[in-house]
Order: structure tokens, then sequence, then C-alpha cells
């Protein structure tokens, strides 16, 4: 079960295994792109590849659901980003239970997306749990874990990519060890638990108060959508890519704006803009964006 290409590459490691993949359920077709175009999720598309049967229940709290699970009656269920919280019916019909894939090093980051937040809340560490579902949100029982650093510049894109090609290997490695009988469940310890939920359109906008780390790590984390974003002259500026300078001004004025170079003012230090996108504009290098557009120094964006 799983729908985005964060879970393909589960789906591609069960393929390749010594295992049987019955069936995949993933979420609906949904319009996507400005044309609006119906278009299959990438798990589906895999899948459809491999000959594999493919569910896309709208609702799968049903029994006509419950009965097409029953109908392949799947020994293990395999969770990776699949977008629903799975009903106890569901969780408790195959015989060893549904193991999920979750991006961060569980109790912490519990939720829709652990990736964004890790980065947005500038933490240096991340990983990849695999867990025993229950009927929480990721409250199940760990059964592996495996850390990695977060890079300096690493976005929610690219961190995503380095988790979900790692944890495709940490999902085959809890099935074979737990056939094996090497695995001990561990209870999680709720009092260390933290949130990471869905991310809202208001989490990107730019508050030029906070300091220039802080807001470094959210354009990172808020990729691709929705963005971190800023108002020059009305207009909607996204910014993309930064580095942090040690000019000092007041927070959100236009320090720099010459010589290909644009430095924005912070709470504490300053940052360099690399690459951004003004509204109706394409997404652009500075010095690019810079010759067509005019950003006044002594400006202040809000």
């Amino acid at each position: 079960m799983g729908t985005p290409d964060f879970a393909v590459p589960s789906l591609k490691a069960l393929i390749d295994s010594k295992y049987n993949v019955v069936g995949v359920v993933c979420q609906p077709d949904r319009p996507s792109g400005r044309g609006r175009k119906l278009t299959s999720p990438p798990v589906k598309i895999l899948a459809e590849a491999e000959s594999i049967p493919v569910l896309q229940p709208e609702k799968i709290r049903t029994d006509e659901f419950l009965d097409e699970i029953k109908f392949y009656n799947p020994d293990l269920i395999c969770v990776t980003a699949y977008g629903k919280i799975i009903p106890p019916n569901i969780l408790e019909h195959p015989k060893y239970g549904c193991v999920n894939v979750h991006a961060s090093l569980l109790p912490k980051y519990r939720g829709a997306a652990p990736i964004n937040w890790a980065i947005i809340n500038g933490e240096k560490n991340t990983g990849i749990t695999t867990m025993l579902m229950d009927e929480g949100m990721d409250t199940g029982d760990i059964l592996l874990k495996k850390e990695i650093e977060i890079g300096e510049d690493d976005t929610s894109i690219e961190l995503s990519e380095k988790l979900s090609a790692i944890g495709a290997l940490l999902l085959i490695e809890t099935i074979e060890k737990s056939q094996n009988d090497e695995i001990r469940p561990l209870k999680q310890k709720d009092s260390e638990a933290t949130y990471a939920p869905i991310i809202k359109k208001e989490v990107g906008k730019i508050d030029w108060n906070k300091s220039a780390d802080a807001i470094r790590d959210l354009i990172r984390g808020t990729q691709p959508w929705p963005g971190a974003f800023t108002s020059y002259n009305g207009k909607n500026l996204k910014i993309f890519r930064t580095s942090i300078n040690n000019l000092r001004g007041d927070p959100g004025k236009i320090l720099v704006s010459d010589g290909g170079k644009l430095v924005i003012g912070t709470g504490q230090n300053s940052l360099d803009i690399s690459e951004l996108q003004i509204e109706g504009g394409k997404r652009l290098k500075v010095t690019d964006f810079l010759r067509g557009n005019n950003l006044e120094t002594g400006t202040t964006l809000i």
C-alpha cells in the first residue's frame, strides 16, 4: 500500500525480492498539472508495468474493500506513504500484520510530513523507521531504524530521495529478520514523541525577523510545495536557494541588489539569495533574475 514517488523503491524492492507481491493498493488517479489531466500515482505505474493487480478505492473503511483484501489473502501488508489511515479490520487481517516504512526516527516526527519538518526545525539527523502498525498515528512498535545525516544543502526533495532508497532496503531487511525471529518489537516512548502535521500553504510564509539559519531551513523544508515566499511591491516572491551572509541589516531589507548579488537582512545575519522566482515569472538564478527585475536596495520585503 503506497502512492507517491517515495513509495516506488519499496515496491520495486519487494518485486525484486523472493516475496510474491499479490496486489498493490494506492490512491485514485487525480488531476495534475496545468491541463488538470488525470494522472496515475507513481506506484500504480510501476505495478501495472509488472502486471500486478492494482486497487484504488476512494474509501477503505468499507466492507467492499475488506472483501477485496480478503480475496488476495496477504500474509503481510507493507505500507509506504499510502496517504490514508488504515482501519483496524485491515490492520488485523494479514497473518503477520502490517509493516510501515516511516521517514523519521520514531517517536520523533509522527505524522504526514516528517521530512519537511525535520529540515524546517533544523535537525542534523533523521532516518527511516519500520514499525508494526496499530490504530494510532505512527504509534506502533518499532522494528528497525536507520539513521542518516541531513546534508547542509538538502531540500525536502533531495532528502526524500535518499530516505526512500534507504526505506526500501530496510523494509526487505525487516521482513527477512522478522521471518528469522531476529527482531524484538520495541514499544515507543510516547513521552518522547514529536509531530509532523501536513504542510499548509501558510507554513511557507517567511518571517524575516527569524535568524538567517531558520529562514534557510524553511526554504529547504517547504520544497516542492508550498515553497518559501515573501512579498515585493505587492508581488509574490519565492526563494529556492540561499547561503548565509554575515552582513547585518534590518529584517527583510534588501541590503545588496547589484553585481549579480541579492542579500536580504534577517533577525540574525543575512541571506545571500541564489535562486528565486517572481510572481508570473520563471524560476531563475539570481544573476539572470536581476537582469530583468529591479529590486531596489533599501526596500523591505514583507
